[in-house]
């Protein structure tokens, strides 16, 4: 499609984004009594809960691991979430693959060796999608695990980049994601850079993939500079309480 349908000739994306400029980000933490932790995430226009209950005793008893705690995380999309009605939020291939993505991503993050024989589930659900859902859902449950006081090598974050119009573009919403090229999202340890998860929703060549990994190459190369930036998006009830969890967390990575 013309350049000009997605960026203007200042530069400028639709919403009015430069093409490296990430999306308002708004959240919330501890709001919901029944759950060990729970935050809400707006990454723009996509809203997501995320909700952590554990660890506690292991449901079935022959899924136990004697020497750390087992892993869940349940995806949902609420019938609402889209303009077109949903018949199911859940257990169809996009939202399982994205609800593995997830899990994989904190599996290595959370200290599952401190609680043997429990499980700690992790639930998000989506409540609006515009692009970027399962970035969304990452940092939504990064916020709850840590209201949870459950023990992490590090916090984690995610961000997407797509390539648009011969421009990578960092954050992109959902009319951006369905122009068709390539998206790639990226979960990682800010403070040292390591990548926990990544996706790429279709083929692309290596040259592109590089354009798209662009946004993501001042994190992995600063991570100090990228701790900065994520506490200055965050509300400043929230980002004190992530700097106390960051300064006092078991950072053996």
């Amino acid at each position: 499609m013309a350049r000009l349908e997605y960026l203007t000739p200042e530069g400028l994306r639709l919403d009015g984004r430069r093409p490296l400029e990430v999306r308002t980000i708004r959240c919330k933490i501890g709001l919901f009594s029944q759950a060990d932790g729970s935050a809400y995430v707006e990454m723009g226009n996509t809203k997501v809960l995320a909700s952590v209950y554990g660890p506690r005793e292991v449901s079935m008893k022959s899924r136990a691991e004697h020497d750390k705690a087992i892993l869940s995380c349940e995806f949902s999309m609420a019938t609402f979430s889209t303009g077109e009605r949903r018949r199911k939020g859940k257990g169809d291939r996009r939202t399982a693959e994205t609800g593995l993505l997830i899990r994989k991503a904190f599996e290595s993050v959370i200290l599952t060796h401190l609680f043997p024989s429990s499980q700690i589930n992790l639930y998000v659900q989506v409540l609006q999608a515009d692009g970027g859902e399962l970035c969304a859902g990452i940092n939504a449950i990064s916020l709850a695990v840590m209201e949870a006081g459950i023990p992490m090598r590090g916090f984690v974050v995610a961000c997407a980049a797509g390539y648009l119009a011969g421009t990578p573009m960092a954050d992109p919403n959902y009319t951006e994601e369905s122009v068709g090229g390539a998206d790639l999202a990226v979960a990682l340890l800010p403070k040292s850079g390591k990548v926990r998860s990544r996706r790429i929703s279709s083929p692309c060549s290596s040259e592109r993939v590089r354009a798209r990994s662009q946004p993501f190459i001042s994190i992995r190369n600063s991570p100090s500079i990228s701790l900065n930036v994520f506490f200055t998006l965050l509300p400043r009830d929230v980002a004190p309480f992530i700097k106390f969890f960051v300064t006092n967390s078991c950072n053996t990575l």
